[in-house]
């Protein structure tokens, strides 16, 4: 197993200023940790750190708020925590602690949780301009409402309340949307789980078998490599295959079906989303072949487009086209290309985008459009790539030979200088390859 992965403090730091300088000295910025979240009565669902959070600082722990002043003399960087306590640590495991989580994170100051309301403030004061989160947790949203308020009340001593409340988004979405040198290691190993769990489900699919224990292969693999799922694993065989976020996992595996998985590995933070789709014995029909191969076409098509300089929905594009013209050669549909590709009518085929912007969200943050234009891909950008084509089972309209045929064929792709990388290659995609692959894996 290789060795883990541990992300420098210096990538943080760097982070931190580059959000700094673009906000400019006036301003404070404030981020929350994400709330822990109840499942049942006492019962805690695991605790997943807030994005920017994590992309800031890594810090682990809930009941913490990050506040960055820019150009502040005693320190930009402050973070407020929870304190040692030896009792709850017993129950809950170590914490950090203001003193231990300055050296950790390379912060400039660290303060307990309980003298945020006494020390925030002070930190307001003499700032114009507040970036926040708004809407995200309306309980914060008051405290922080409260604070500005105690600055405004003390104006006649001469304090000076922030005048101008702005979206945090508009900055960090756009740092995080570029992928530094740091968390591409990280992503790549996030990546190279995924496929080593997708490869686990190959070798385990055989007719008679349920969806939850191909699932069962995924996140064993997942979890002994240190990772956890990055959403929940889509494990469908035959006709659940069409249902885009289909999460029961419980059906039977048959013998023709094919089984649609659409799993990725969250890697300290970071994560990987593959979709491959193989037949449960082995072997692909003539018309699973068929949808197979267009769909392969439609991603080759989709991935020609995946470089600088080109617009982002340019790989959407390419992967409609494509796909239309081989429902319309198939007899899926009938009338001319354009047609459909003007009315929206090959949606009934292929309801979904080609693809979304992939990080430490597995839908990352990040505009696609600028001024009401796709945007122009950029190196350090990484996205997935992921044409389908879904005919339900009870579509009367085409031949019942096409009926409860679901495929979709995702990977990760990287902006590079001179193109892109696909940080997922390593697992079949092809139909020939995913039949050699199983046939290689069955054989004693």
């Amino acid at each position: 197993m290789p060795a883990p992965l541990t992300m420098p403090a210096r990538a943080y730091t760097r982070r931190r200023r580059q959000l700094m300088r673009i906000a400019g000295d006036d301003a404070i910025l404030i981020l929350p940790a994400a709330p822990e979240r109840i499942r049942s009565r006492d019962t805690h669902y695991p605790y997943r750190q807030d994005s920017d959070l994590l992309y800031l600082t890594g810090f682990p722990e809930p009941e913490a708020v990050l506040v960055l002043v820019p150009g502040r003399a005693h320190g930009e960087t402050v973070l407020f925590c929870r304190e040692r306590d030896p009792d709850r640590e017993g129950w809950d495991g170590p914490r950090f602690g203001p003193e231990g989580a300055v050296g950790a994170f390379g912060l400039d100051d660290a303060y307990p949780i309980s003298d945020l309301d006494d020390i925030l403030p002070g930190l307001l004061e003499g700032r114009s301009r507040v970036y926040y989160h708004f809407g995200r947790d309306a309980e914060f949203d008051l405290k922080l409402i409260g604070w500005v308020n105690r600055v405004r009340a003390m104006m006649k001593m001469g304090n000076k309340p922030p005048h101008e409340f702005l979206e945090l988004g508009h900055l960090l979405d756009e740092l995080r949307l570029f992928k530094d040198r740091d968390e591409l290691r990280f992503m790549q190993r996030a990546a190279d789980i995924t496929v080593a769990a997708h490869q686990a489900a190959m070798r385990a699919v055989r007719p008679g078998i349920h969806e939850y224990e191909l699932q069962a292969e995924l996140e064993r693999v997942f979890r002994a490599s240190n990772a956890v799922p990055a959403y929940g694993t889509i494990v469908g065989a035959g006709g659940n295959g069409c249902v885009l976020h289909y999460v029961a996992n419980d059906g039977p595996v048959k013998d023709g079906d094919l089984v649609l998985i659409d799993a990725g590995a969250e890697y300290a933070g970071y994560a990987a989303d593959i979709t491959r789709t193989f037949p449960a014995n082995g072997r692909f029909t003539k018309e699973q072949r068929l949808l197979h191969d267009l769909v392969g076409d439609a991603h080759a098509a989709a991935m020609a487009q995946a470089r600088p300089g080109v617009a982002y929905e340019a790989g959407h594009l390419a992967a409609v086209e494509t796909l239309t013209e081989g429902l319309l050669r198939l007899g899926l549909l009938k009338g001319r290309l354009e047609k459909h590709l003007s009315d929206g009518s090959y949606r009934r085929f292929y309801p979904h985008k080609t693809g979304h912007w992939i990080g430490i969200d597995v839908h990352d943050v990040g505009d696609y459009r600028l001024d009401g234009e796709s945007r122009l891909l950029e190196p350090g950008m990484v996205f997935t790539i992921e044409p389908g084509l879904y005919i339900r089972p009870d579509d009367t309209s085409v031949a019942a030979k096409w009926r409860g045929i679901g495929i979709r064929t995702e990977d990760d792709v990287l902006v590079t200088r001179d193109g892109h990388k696909v940080l997922t290659d390593k697992l079949a995609r092809s139909a020939d390859e995913i039949e050699a692959f199983m046939a290689s894996a069955r054989t004693p």
